[in-house]
């Protein structure tokens, strides 16, 4: 397996922080005074309604207990009243950063279940918009995170690329946030001839922005002294606590569904993972950049191989015929009715099956139960900023307060993935 390792960068000035910080650890004989501290569901820097009860020792961070649900989704309890392509605008909202590798993660798992086979095309199409929304949903993580820090410029570099992007999935998708555009066997429907240019463009764009941040952050001292050493993981703790992605990649665990259980075409496309060594918000600042890099390769590589044909399967009562079909046949627009509103497919045989991704925060899986009905008797998610989020306590504690903000940001936590 091919990996590249961050992280490695001269060190030499960690003691000197971890003395620094510790000289302001209680001395032993003082008593202890805590106070209580609610740090959202409403604030600036929580990336949603999330809430956290701190306990505070002075500045310094005794206990932390996060609490969920203000959204009031239910998501999974919806998906029991829905049809399975009708799911996929529900998946839209809970990672609203990438909601596309929602759509593609949803899709995948109840393809496994029927037992379709994607053209292809619609391979090659879905890890171009895969790759493409990892890339925005990094900037918007690496953005925000150092905005919260203090870092504002870095920001607006992150912010801006991601317009570009917006522009693209606007263009293919027809929205810019909510987009809903994959289909039980296919997509909604296929990419215009612009769309490689487009790519291309959105992907100079993004590692334009990534080499300014990059210059702005990497070296910086501020930025390094707020966060090497900070909210340390190690690789035992990040397995044992279920992290994925680049939480996990960060500390050192060499671990992606793309390379160990390849899907779609990753497997034939040549990128490499990311590695981190001390497993702190630095690291996985560092993993999430060259993520990006690496996802530029996978997109330009997705696009330069993209083949003809259609986007959907042939597979009868259970995908959707194309819109141009629908628009020019009185066949194809009878099936789509049927399809739609007389209660017809996708429907799965009994059965269950469990579909994960690579989502950007990590693994995105989704486990469904059918009784051979066209809507699921179950659907269960298990989304990356759930097991993260649960992480919290554990890497907060004994840091400051003002290492909230920083460890908070480099796990990226999507408050739409949390509600059960």
């Amino acid at each position: 397996m091919n990996t590249a390792t961050v992280g490695s960068m001269d060190r030499t000035d960690m003691e000197r922080i971890r003395q620094e910080r510790a000289s302001f650890e209680r001395a032993p004989d003082m008593p202890a005074e805590t106070m209580v501290l609610n740090f959202g569901p409403q604030h600036p820097a929580t990336h949603g309604t999330l809430h956290m009860v701190l306990e505070l020792d002075g500045e310094r961070v005794v206990k932390a207990t996060p609490h969920i649900g203000y959204l009031h989704t239910g998501f999974e309890k919806l998906g029991e009243h829905r049809s399975y392509n009708q799911f996929v605008a529900l998946t839209d909202r809970m990672n609203y950063l990438s909601p596309l590798s929602n759509n593609i993660g949803f899709v995948h798992a109840a393809e496994k279940l029927i037992g379709i086979e994607l053209t292809p095309r619609c391979q090659y199409l879905r890890v171009a918009l895969a790759e493409l929304s990892r890339i925005a949903d990094h900037l918007v993580c690496v953005g925000t995170a150092s905005l919260d820090i203090g870092a504002f410029t870095a920001f607006l570099y992150g912010f801006r690329a991601r317009e570009v992007l917006y522009d693209l999935f606007e263009a293919v998708t027809g929205t810019r946030l909510t987009t809903s555009f994959a289909r039980v066997g296919g997509l909604l429907r296929d990419v215009g001839p612009d769309f490689p240019d487009m790519a291309r463009n959105a992907v100079a764009e993004s590692l334009k922005a990534t080499e300014e941040i990059d210059k702005l952050l990497t070296h910086n001292r501020i930025w390094r002294d707020r966060t090497e050493g900070i909210g340390r993981l190690s690789a035992e703790d990040a397995v044992a606590c279920g992290a994925t992605g680049p939480v996990l990649r960060a500390s050192g665990v060499d671990w992606d569904l793309r390379k160990n259980e390849p899907y779609l075409v990753y497997d034939r496309l040549d990128f490499d993972i990311p590695i981190g060594e001390n497993g702190d918000v630095y690291d996985r600042y560092l993993v999430r950049m060259e993520e990006i890099r690496q996802s530029a390769r996978l997109v330009l590589q997705a696009v330069d191989r993209l083949p003809s044909g259609p986007v959907g399967a042939d597979a009868d009562h259970n995908v959707l015929p194309s819109k141009d079909d629908v628009y020019h046949s009185m066949e194809a627009l009878i099936y789509h009715f049927k399809m739609t509103m007389e209660g017809h497919g996708p429907i799965p045989p009994k059965g269950e099956a469990y579909g994960s991704t690579e989502a950007p925060n990590g693994e995105l899986g989704f486990y469904i139960v059918s009784d051979g009905t066209r809507h699921p008797y179950r659907v269960r998610v298990r989304p990356p900023s759930l097991l993260h989020f649960a992480m919290f306590p554990r890497l907060i504690k004994g840091h400051m307060l003002s290492d909230v903000v920083a460890v908070l940001g480099s796990l990226n936590i999507i408050a739409g993935e949390l509600d059960r």
